[in-house]
């Protein structure tokens, strides 16, 4: 298994850790993550989670071979979509440690974390129509309450990266950090809820997340039904095969 996962002074850590991969996800990961979130919920002894990746790689995104292999993960009883609502529906914080590269749900998962803490050396990205996709994880309503909709669309539609700085400009993260530090940092923020009491900080965060809280079910879905739709498309065959043969794509060819 590519994720590890740990309990240390009351802060539940999930670690993707695939680097010969890229820690590219497979569907047996997200079940993996959905399980410790879950898990991390139910123990009264955690009192934040903890996500990062490998030094230089948060994650590289779905693993297209196993996605592909295995038709998405398909189905919102599937395991991406149980991470997903693990993840959005999360009763205790969590901070995310981003060590590098974050590409595709490396960067949605984000909208979901509480804490972002980014290394100097982090890349995002989301290029779901290059793959001739769509956005996931309720990214098409997230990012542009966040953004607004025209610097959304230069993320969504264009695909362009945000830098650390723009992360943080944009109000995805909290902080850039040296890379060999942003874990270290934090993991003590994390332990900080050590001190909070645990009840209101639960209450507290479903206050701050009850205005979107349906919005961003019935979205996942819509967005899981379109992607999945577009995962047999023509456009994304073209795609994968020209990432599978490392070519450029040819897409003159649809209108």
């Amino acid at each position: 298994m590519s994720i590890k996962t740990a309990t240390l002074n009351g802060v539940a850590t999930i670690e993707i850790a695939r680097p010969e991969k890229k820690n590219a996800i497979t569907v047996d990961m997200y079940a993996a993550m959905a399980d410790a979130l879950r898990a991390a919920n139910a123990d009264p002894a955690v009192r934040a989670v903890l996500i990062t990746g490998q030094p230089g790689i948060f994650t590289s995104g779905n693993d297209l071979e196993d996605f592909m292999r295995r038709s998405g993960g398909q189905g919102m009883d599937s395991p991406v979509f149980q991470f997903m609502k693990a993840l959005s529906g999360s009763d205790k914080p969590v901070v995310a440690a981003v060590t590098g590269a974050a590409i595709g749900i490396g960067t949605t998962m984000l909208l979901h974390c509480d804490l972002v803490y980014v290394s100097d050396e982090a890349r995002l990205a989301m290029p779901f129509t290059s793959l001739g996709l769509v956005p996931e994880f309720a990214s098409s309503l997230l990012l542009p309450q966040l953004l607004g909709h025209a610097k959304a669309a230069e993320k969504l539609l264009l695909g362009d990266p945000f830098t650390p700085q723009d992360a943080v400009d944009a109000g995805l993260a909290n902080a850039v950090l040296p890379a060999g530090e942003v874990v270290n940092h934090a993991r003590r923020v994390a332990e900080r809820f050590n001190a909070l009491p645990p009840g209101a900080v639960r209450d507290s965060k479903k206050l701050m997340r009850r205005a979107n809280a349906d919005a961003v079910l019935q979205t996942i879905a819509i967005e899981g039904g379109i992607f999945g739709e577009r995962l047999s498309s023509p456009e994304a065959r073209e795609a994968f095969s020209a990432f599978f043969q490392k070519r450029k794509p040819d897409f003159s060819q649809f209108s």
